[in-house]
């Protein structure tokens, strides 16, 4: 990802940033900066099982490719500060996208400009020469941010370059003759996700350009053409457009295959500030062209059993507050077959003074993503990880009953915990009766995941969440359609010591938000609220640190 919409922080001075923000110090080589993991359990806010920095500041994962048996995560870092500044590649792997191995930064800033967002690919025909029939090369795929080009009022200060690693990521060579695309004198110019286009025998560059999607293709990923674009009028436009993806999908249960583009906007998103929408639709290796029915619920308002759910401002991947910038792994091996999606969590609302000392933010749980159809039509669907099993500890099942008012569920169980996985089958008794899940702590703070039954839309509630007197942005309400007819609902909470995540009805509405309470959330009750509720079933499960020290 890289620049959103430039933004003045007060609090900073003068500090601008982006989907990859801005600043330059240009020849920083800090040799081992960020290698070593957190001491576990010595700051409040640390997340015990999400990826986190080990130390300054994070934003958009990059890079995101499966080699070699390890998936490899990059990321935008300022390994100097916890806010946005001079922008490198952090990196780290993993075997199962839960537990990782932080590495040396990758890419550092040159004198063509700082690192912003981008992707990988392994380059299995050696269409680069980069690598051998052996050893094929990973390459890099990023934008480069003149500072001093922007700062000088030109248009052309982003462009794309290119770095080859030949030895599973650990060390990268940039190419000599970068940069290998540079912009048309257009301003948001940036953050290219490459992928290879069988059909065509081509590498095809998904760029995010202004307000639209621009496509370019390459036989050797140095030599790039333009060959097609999308959006300019299409979707939500509250922002600029940034951090694209592009991959094929089966729709769950047939044969039929589509395309599905991920778009990041900043501000713009549904709750405010930084979201992720999405299009479904056909691809050909130059031109994106909408599904019609996608299309039209883009355009104006449908409706789920009669309930209105979209207005003509965008489809979104995550309804919550902070979830941005995700994209998929690339070169996940055929056999496995996933699409496997990771966000960043957090929001260019607030993400420069969240309060956390000696980092700053972490990513959502790897999720996979499937495509199917829906009550409001082809929908993307999000479900963690099956490897998030690997950190499970004790479960325990909880007994089928109807509440009344309120049952606390960390009462009865025999583990005390603020990691959790919870999964719920409830039912309402009655149009008007309607519930939420309540995470909190003995200080009276608390935080509300529910339904509304009168506006027929989830919710979470982190206005007495904790601390949120840094930014008059992060309080409130956050709601999200609910795209399901069925009288039950199926709903699971992953909860982290400073984030929760709901996956509603399967997977087909997610909300994904951040709280910094005083003390941990490690009480969980079920309030019924305006009926009765009835708990068909239900597992409360821990989630072990992956941090060794505290496992």
């Amino acid at each position: 990802m890289q620049i959103k919409k430039l933004y003045l922080l007060a609090a900073l001075g003068s500090v601008l940033y982006s989907c990859s923000s801005n600043k330059a110090s240009v020849e920083h080589e800090t040799e081992m900066a960020g290698t070593e993991a957190p001491a576990a359990g010595s700051e409040l806010h640390r997340p015990q099982f999400h990826f986190t920095p080990p130390a300054k500041w994070m934003n958009d994962p990059n890079g995101m490719v499966y080699h070699n048996g390890e998936y490899h995560l990059f990321y935008q870092h300022n390994p100097d500060t916890t806010v946005w500044a001079p922008m490198h590649w952090g990196h780290a792997v993993s075997k199962d996208m839960v537990s990782w191995e932080h590495l040396p930064i990758a890419l550092y800033p040159d004198s063509l400009g700082m690192i912003f967002s981008g992707s990988a690919v392994v380059d299995k025909n050696n269409t680069s020469g980069f690598g051998t029939d052996g050893n094929p090369a990973m390459v890099a795929i990023y934008t480069y941010h003149d500072m001093p080009g922007e700062k000088a009022g030109k248009d052309d200060y982003q462009s794309q370059g290119i770095a080859y690693s030949l030895d599973n990521g650990r060390t990268w060579t940039k190419y000599a003759q970068n940069p290998v695309l540079k912009s048309p004198n257009i301003r948001d110019f940036r953050d290219p996700k490459v992928s290879w286009y069988e059909a065509g025998k081509k590498w095809v560059m998904t760029l995010a350009v202004a307000d639209h999607i621009r496509f370019y293709t390459s036989k050797n990923l140095k030599d790039w053409k333009l060959e097609g674009q999308f959006g300019q009028n299409i979707g939500g436009h509250g922002g600029v457009w940034e951090c694209p993806d592009l991959f094929k999908m089966k729709v769950a249960g047939t044969n039929e295959e589509k395309w599905v583009l991920l778009v990041s906007i900043n501000p713009g998103g549904p709750n405010g500030g930084s979201a992720t929408q999405y299009f479904v639709g056909d691809f050909d290796g130059s031109t994106f062209k909408l599904d019609p029915q996608f299309e039209a619920n883009l355009k104006g308002e449908y409706a789920v059993a009669g309930t209105p759910v979209n207005k003509g401002k965008g489809i979104w991947i995550d309804y919550g507050r902070d979830n941005y910038a995700g994209v998929t792994w690339a070169n996940v091996p055929e056999s496995d077959g996933r699409r496997l999606f990771l966000g960043w969590m957090s929001n260019w609302d607030y993400a420069n003074v969240v309060p956390t000392e000696n980092w700053r933010s972490a990513m959502t749980v790897a999720r996979t993503l499937e495509l199917e159809k829906t009550d409001a039509g082809l929908r993307i669907v999000s479900k963690p990880v099956k490897e998030l099993e690997n950190i499970f500890g004790t479960s325990y099942t909880l007994e089928a009953q109807t509440v009344t008012d309120a049952l606390a569920l960390s009462e009865k169980a025999p583990f005390k915990t603020a990691t959790f996985d919870l999964q719920l089958e409830l039912e309402p008794v009655g149009e008007a009766a309607q519930f939420a899940i309540e995470l909190s702590n003995d200080m009276g703070q608390k935080v509300l995941i529910g339904y509304d039954a009168t506006r027929k839309q989830y919710y979470i509630d982190r206005r007495e969440a904790g601390k949120h007197d840094f930014s008059d942005k992060f309080g409130g309400i956050h709601y999200a359609p609910r795209i399901a007819s069925d009288a039950t609902f199926p709903l699971r909470l992953v909860v982290d010591v400073a984030s929760v995540e709901l996956f509603a009805d399967n997977g087909k509405t997610v909300m994904t938000d951040v709280f910094f309470p005083d003390d941990k959330f490690t009480k969980v009750s079920i309030i019924a609220d305006k009926g009765e509720v009835k708990l068909k079933s239900g597992t409360l499960t821990e989630v072990k640190s992956i941090y060794s020290a505290v496992q």
